[in-house]
């Protein structure tokens, strides 16, 4: 059996090793456009910023060890330019030889990757992209020679590791988003964490602002705003690279990635496809999706190698969990975001903690904060979003892991997590999602969001500030009134008995407050996430009052 791999990189490869590892007689050919077959995408930003120095740490393997070890025909430089399904052969071009030739197949899986996105703009072609090996080449030689300004077009996950990146090697540095917040996957009250985060390490970000022309040493912006560049990257994300699939009659799907089966078989049935060109199906839904992770290209690689041998397939769908670094910060997302939950028109309910990531008693504790979207009717756990120093992965993961395993979210209550002080609470961030989830899906505690709060107000609401008078004094909601959760029962005649929204600092005195306050036979709910959630929503940055 002859199987000839389209790309190498991560689904690619990952198909090429199990196969092998499965078949040891098969005839395995991977033709690879780039020089290099198998590198870490990854780590691309961290070496144009010099945190990782040796180029060659970022090259896995070499078509030479893939020979000595799995005895892979492995051919870099080689791009096929077509596929032949009827006559089950491709067409290729090896650069290095400067020669065309063809060869049959029995099996053909295709890993094509995703290119980067280059709009129509004026002066584009002078925009670095990071995506290959290449790339990075380029680009780490443009930096060496200590650019006085740069400007990254895009506030994705790679255009800020970039950022970071350059910061790192002092490059004042510009990110241009075309949207009003950076990392999509977030939702609003959330990624202005990471706003602050961007500015408060000295990058000017420019947000709801688009480039409408690139000059020889600077950009235009659609307001008319003319910023110095020296360097410019373009930043804006990726499409699936579908040229081949095109041209071979292959079916595309309703996002523009190849259309794939559970087992990652195309349209066409000798032909497989992989990776960042190929549409994912979404585990909430099924409907097809695009996610660019290199964990999810690995896992279909060996999926399509099992299925080729004949071996049983678990049949997984995606759910996108995905983690950044961006400076000091730590971001990280698994499922949907309420964007997306509400464009589905589903019923469901949403909660904020802000925990410290070990026992705050215990030296060098760090706050996050972590938002988790629940289905109403189910309880089934819709997605996460977590933001923080220290911790973030791990609960993002585990939160993942219960999903995976079809956990509704009060039975995060349940996990027994390893707990010491120096690593987590008693009561672990992920355990106290699912008390909170509990107490609000059986009525134990209603709950209010953030962008409620205007509304309430103007229905005749009043808010109650449970926490102390410093700390209310320190920033508050307007017109809220403050009796401290302590004297509560010696005040109650301050309290009005119908229509009464709670807040504390960040949910859990408020929490404490609405019990006390509705057992009292008082009409009281509580600010989810509190006086933190409300203050960093975009609408209220620069509400909150000071005194």
């Amino acid at each position: 059996m002859r199987v000839v791999i389209i790309g190498g990189v991560a689904g690619g490869m990952s198909a090429a090793a199990r196969l092998r590892r499965l078949d040891a007689k098969a005839e395995i050919i991977v033709l690879e456009r780039s020089g290099n077959v198998s590198y870490a995408n990854c780590g691309l930003p961290y070496y144009v910023g010099g945190l990782i120095q040796n180029e060659e740490s970022l090259l896995l393997q070499t078509p030479q060890s893939l020979h000595n070890r799995f005895r892979l025909d492995v051919r870099v430089n080689t791009e096929v330019v077509e596929i032949n399904p009827s006559k089950k052969e491709i067409t290729a071009v090896d650069h290095g030889k400067n020669s065309q030739f063809s060869l049959s197949y029995d099996k053909l899986i295709l890993s094509p990757g995703a290119a980067p996105v280059r709009p129509n703009i004026p002066g584009i072609e002078r925009a670095l992209s990071l995506r290959t090996v290449e790339d990075v080449k380029a680009m780490a030689q443009i930096m060496s020679t200590n650019p006085k300004s740069a400007v990254i077009i895009g506030g994705g996950f790679i255009g800020l590791e970039l950022a970071e990146n350059l910061v790192h090697k002092r490059i004042p540095t510009v990110v241009i988003e075309a949207t009003e917040q950076v990392m999509a996957p977030l939702d609003s009250e959330m990624v202005s964490f990471v706003h602050n985060e961007i500015r408060k390490h000295e990058v000017d970000l420019r947000l709801g602002s688009s480039v409408t022309h690139i000059k020889d040493d600077s950009v235009v912006l659609a307001n008319g705003d003319e910023i110095p560049a020296d360097v410019v990257v373009a930043a804006i994300g990726v499409r699936p690279e579908t040229t081949l699939a095109v041209n071979a009659g292959l079916k595309i799907g309703s996002r523009g990635g190849i259309a794939v089966d559970e087992y990652n078989l195309t349209s066409n049935p000798d032909i497989y496809a992989v990776g960042d060109a190929t549409e994912k199906h979404d585990a909430l839904d099924n409907s097809a999706t695009l996610i660019p992770l290199a964990n999810i290209a690995n896992r279909q690689g060996r999926v399509v190698a099992d299925h080729i041998c004949g071996k049983k397939i678990r049949t997984v769908a995606s759910q996108a969990t995905a983690i950044v670094k961006i400076f000091d910060l730590t971001v990280a997302t698994t499922g949907w975001n309420e964007k997306k939950a509400k464009a589905a028109d589903l019923d469901y309910i949403v909660a904020h903690t802000h925990p410290s990531h070990h026992a705050g008693y215990y030296p060098g504790a760090q706050g996050m904060s972590i938002k988790i979207i629940v289905d109403k009717k189910t309880q089934e756990i819709l997605g996460a979003q977590a933001v923080g120093r220290e911790g973030v992965d791990k609960r993002i993961d585990v939160i993942a892991t219960a999903m995976r395993g079809g956990l509704t979210a009060p039975e995060l209550a349940d996990l027994e997590l390893a707990y010491a002080p120096p690593f987590g609470s008693a009561k672990d961030p992920v355990n106290m999602l699912g008390y909170i989830s509990e107490n609000v899906l059986n009525g134990v505690t209603p709950t209010a969001q953030w962008n409620e709060v205007n509304s309430l107000v103007s229905q005749g609401w009043t808010v109650v500030d449970v926490r102390s008078k410093g700390e209310f004094d320190r920033g508050h909601i307007p017109n809220s009134i403050n009796i401290s959760i302590d004297e509560i029962r010696e005040r109650i005649n301050e309290v009005p008995k119908e229509k009464i929204l709670v807040t504390c600092q960040v949910g859990q005195r408020g929490h404490a407050a609405t019990r006390l306050l509705r057992e009292m036979g008082y009409n009281a709910v509580n600010l989810d996430g509190g006086y933190m959630t409300w203050s960093h929503s975009p609408a209220n940055t620069k509400v909150s009052e000071h005194v």
